[in-house]
């Protein structure tokens, strides 16, 4: 008789919360109040439709660099090159789609345009070849890889429609003044990490024990359960999310058609990641430039304040480049040098989300008690934080790798720590970066700083992927040692940077001008945000 191993026993609890949240959701739409526990339910049509989503994306981004590895046989440093230029994409396209959807499509019907791009992409990497046929000798002989290219593609596309358009139409279920806005954003974002939670590890389960398609397929089922849910709720959505103005049958189709095309260029970028790294290059050049030239045409404070901006965008590669290891170098660390227990890999993915989900309330209740009592941490003092934060988790967890021998497994305790440690850095850093981008920004340029701040998250995740092509030596294979090395030199540096940083918050903190921002208060808060904002964060300044 077969016994379960502890990687059994948690994909089993997460099925049965799976189906507990699927019970709530069912008993939720047969109400006919249109509130729920005090929302209106749009809220919770749009909580499912994401947490389905995320679900997907999650679970099959928990799959991918143990695919490129184990079933294609990249070499553990062109995986990380090639997992670091697909997340890097994912953060450059939601550019496209928030401004199709802004000015043509509306929020609504992007969604779900994306919603069937991913459900195709995530449908289609369920395919396989045959295995290991990429060899150094005969390159990608398997025509098969072009079906793998294609769906990562519709997936990054898919994200882009959908991504930041389905965070714009909570907002738009309230008034501006409501003082439940930040309670639903916060609703949101748990529906947000329960998908990502619950698709690493049931998702992941299926690929890594069962089969490499079940699980993507199971991500694909995922996504498709989620539009069901956007297109059945979309009475409760009341009108939210329509475009601006009507929009002519034959120009919708020509705009769908130029976000289906845009997926072959990515098809082709996606296998060249050094394109990629070029494109970032050149982009982000252009845009340091015209946020300059756009700057010295303003008045002294805001002018300082796009300076601040800078300043803050800057660092967001550093920490993203870091934090991003999770699920690349570090996944593959866990696979072969942790003492895992009989947990398959993937499963340790779904840290992250759950320690938001347990951390981010009592970080939230922090901020305001500091604030109330005035010793609440400038913006910048927060992101020395979170960086301190990150590089910390590296130097704890080479620490505790090393204290246990250098040709020992490494106590999976470690593992638990350094996630622990990056998500107290993600909540010191990202809700807090885009309520800076927000508050911050003139108002003419409030969407352009936006997406500036995801645009060098998305250098961030590049950056990322070189890190973890270095982990993979000169021969391309990861070695303990080696990894342990390069982790222990980026956490110095990092902790370093920290400090600089934060010796430099007062100055920042000046030039942010917080004093003056109070007539800004209500024009601000037109801009919405994307999906980290939704814990609910809001610094000392912002209630002022």
């Amino acid at each position: 008789m077969a016994t379960w191993n502890e990687g059994d026993w948690i994909a089993a609890i997460a099925a049965i919360a799976l189906f507990a949240v699927l019970a709530f959701g069912l008993s939720l739409s047969s109400r006919k109040s249109d509130q729920v526990v005090g929302h209106p339910k749009g809220l919770f049509v749009l909580f499912y439709a994401e947490m389905w989503e995320r679900f997907s994306y999650y679970g099959m981004r928990a799959l991918l660099i143990l695919y490129l590895t184990k079933f294609w046989l990249f070499d553990d440093g062109k995986s990380n090159l090639i997992y670091g230029a697909y997340t890097a994409l994912v953060y450059i396209t939601p550019v496209l789609g928030g401004y199709l959807a802004d000015r043509y499509l509306g929020q609504r019907k992007a969604v779900f345009f994306g919603g069937v791009l991913l459900a195709i992409g995530h449908g289609f990497m369920a395919f396989e070849g045959m295995k290991g046929v990429v060899d150094p000798a005969v390159k990608q002989a398997d025509p098969v890889i072009n079906v793998f290219w294609l769906a990562l593609a519709l997936i990054i596309v898919g994200s882009g429609f959908l991504k930041a358009n389905i965070s714009v139409i909570v907002g738009q279920l309230y008034k501006l003044t409501d003082t439940r806005r930040d309670g639903a954003y916060t609703i949101f974002y748990m529906g947000v990490n329960t998908g990502a939670a619950l698709g690493t590890i049931l998702v992941g389960y299926l690929g890594e024990t069962v089969g490499w398609s079940y699980g993507f397929g199971l991500a694909g089922i995922g996504m498709v359960l989620g539009m069901i849910i956007f297109v059945a709720g979309k009475p409760a959505l009341r009108g939210r999310g329509e475009p601006p103005k009507p929009l002519a049958r034959n120009k919708e189709v020509m705009l769908y058609g130029i976000g289906t095309a845009s997926a072959a260029v990515i098809w082709f970028l996606i296998q060249y990641q050094s394109l990629v790294q070029n494109l970032l290059i050149v982009s982000g050049v252009a845009m340091l430039g015209y946020t300059l030239y756009e700057a010295f045409k303003l008045p002294k404070e805001p002018r300082e304040r796009m300076f601040a901006i800078l300043f803050l965008i800057a660092l967001n590669p550093v920490f993203w480049g870091l934090f991003e290891q999770a699920g690349g170098s570090l996944s593959l660390y866990t696979d072969k040098f942790v003492d895992r227990g009989g947990v398959p890999t993937s499963l340790f993915q779904s840290i992250n989300p759950i320690y938001i989900v347990l951390l981010g309330p009592i970080f939230a209740a922090l901020w305001t008690v500091l604030g109330k009592k005035g010793l609440e941490p400038s913006t910048p003092a927060k992101f020395a934080f979170g960086l301190a934060f990150v590089g910390a988790g590296f130097l704890v967890f080479v620490l505790g790798a090393n204290g246990a021998g250098a040709a020992a497994a490494t106590p999976v305790l470690f593992v638990f720590l350094i996630y622990l440690l990056h998500t107290m850095g993600e909540l010191c850093l990202s809700p807090v970066g885009l309520s800076a981008m927000n508050r911050l920004a003139p108002l003419h340029l409030a969407s352009f700083i936006m997406g500036a701040w995801f645009y060098m998250t998305a250098v961030g995740n590049f950056v990322a992927g070189k890190i973890g092509e270095a982990t993979g030596g000169e021969n391309g294979e990861m070695t303990q040692a080696g990894t342990l090395d390069i982790y222990w030199k980026i956490g110095v540096v990092t902790i370093v940077i920290s400090a600089v940083v934060l010796l430099l918050s007062p100055i920042v903190k000046r030039w942010m001008h917080v004093d003056t921002l109070e007539d800004r208060a209500e024009l601000a808060g037109q801009a919405e945000l994307g999906e980290p904002e939704a814990a609910g964060f809001r610094t000392s300044e912002e209630t002022r």
